[in-house]
């Protein structure tokens, strides 16, 4: 996006990329079909240490943008839940996009390049300001943008080379951790977990200060659960607290125990209106409610209640980078202009993307920041 935008401006512009294909990403996200942007982005869908920073980048460069870029090309693409755009058939398309409008523009693409070191060239080299030596050749330049995302997805080789450069400059980088990530336990929480790995439900989830909810899909794995509400709740979760879980939302589960107790009906069949019937089983394996219901008071129906739509549970870890879809962290964007991102100490050095403390939930969140950080370096290189 960075390169096409500067090379529409009549910039020359070079890309190097270590890895053998382009956007390796983009080829491998949403399943193969890309989350590529939502139909509703706001700055408060953002993790960043400076909540402000977002909002020039994305309200220059929005979803309908890249959407109308998308549909100028013909690319097949469908709406999902929650405003979520997909590729129709395969991320490749998308892909295949963004070069085209590369090739348009005149960018050129080293790729199997490794970028060695980077230099500051002093006031005799006007206008060139860096020297970028590759394993290749050496390339000297009057402005650097730098796109290398974050630590996850290290099969991808995905590696620290931004921060480390950020830093060589006098950059601070924030705290970094896996984000958008599943979620493990220790002990017989993970057996329970492993039994049911495969079972995917409808929950509503949230993190222990009750400051962010998400009702969207729990799946459960053989190490502990994943799912797109448990990934959107990882970025807010911290070791030692706890995650709480309505496994029943949009149910008034105390008033339906009442009613079951008043019908002299039983739990499991009324769960398994609900749930898979391997998970009611389990479930009650786990936590028993002596039945018939009629003989118990009220206030143990309620406590019940409370246990099925406040399930509280107290993960170990995270899966990792190896899992992880983003970088929680990175560079402190209070040296980054919002409007430029370009390094306010540094004329010429751009960072943009996943490399910065800029993360999105979960639904294409991410993508779109992408496009429109890039979008507007390209506009000021």
């Amino acid at each position: 996006m960075c390169a096409a935008t500067a090379g529409y401006r009549g910039r020359q512009v070079e890309v190097l990329d270590h890895a053998p294909k382009a956007a390796a990403k983009i080829r491998i996200s949403g399943g193969g079909k890309c989350n590529f942007t939502n139909l509703t982005v706001r700055p408060d869908h953002y993790l960043c240490g400076n909540s402000h920073f977002v909002k020039s980048a994305l309200a220059r460069y929005q979803p309908q943008d890249f959407i109308d870029l998308v549909d100028r090309h013909g690319l097949a693409y469908e709406t999902r839940e929650l405003g979520k755009l997909f590729c129709q058939n395969r991320a490749g398309d998308l892909i295949q996009i963004l070069r085209t409008e590369c090739d348009w523009a005149g960018v050129e693409f080293h790729l199997n390049t490794r970028v060695e070191r980077v230099e500051a060239l002093d006031e005799s080299h006007q206008p060139l300001r860096f020297r970028v030596v590759t394993n290749h050749e050496v390339i000297e330049c009057e402005s650097l943008v730098v796109a290398t995302g974050g630590l996850s997805f290290p099969k991808l080789k995905a590696s620290g080379f931004g921060y480390h450069l950020a830093e060589q400059f006098g950059l601070a980088v924030t705290e970094k951790r896996p984000g958008l990530v599943p979620l493990v336990f220790d002990g017989k929480l993970r057996d329970f977990c492993a039994a049911m790995a495969g079972v995917s439900l409808d929950v509503t989830i949230r993190n222990q200060d009750d400051t962010q909810s998400f009702s969207e899909a729990l799946l459960f794995t053989h190490q502990g659960i994943s799912g797109p509400g448990v990934l959107q709740i990882s970025n807010y979760w911290r070791p030692g607290e706890a995650i709480r879980v309505n496994l029943l939302p949009g149910t008034d589960v105390a008033e339906a125990l009442l009613q079951l107790k008043r019908d002299n009906a039983g739990l499991k069949k009324w769960l398994n209106g609900f749930w898979p019937k391997k998970f009611t089983q389990a479930w009650l394996e786990k936590y028993p409610l002596p039945e018939p219901l009629a003989e118990l008071p009220d206030e143990r129906l309620r406590e019940y209640a409370e246990q099925l739509t406040a399930w509280t549970l107290y993960p170990s870890d995270t899966a990792g980078y190896d899992k992880a879809e983003v970088t929680l962290g990175g560079i402190d964007t209070d040296a980054i202009s919002s409007k430029t991102l370009e390094v306010k100490t540094t004329p010429g050095l751009y960072f943009i993307g996943e490399v910065l403390d800029v993360t999105g939930q979960l639904g294409g969140y991410n993508f779109q920041w992408a496009w429109a950080s890039g979008f507007a370096a390209g506009q000021s290189v």
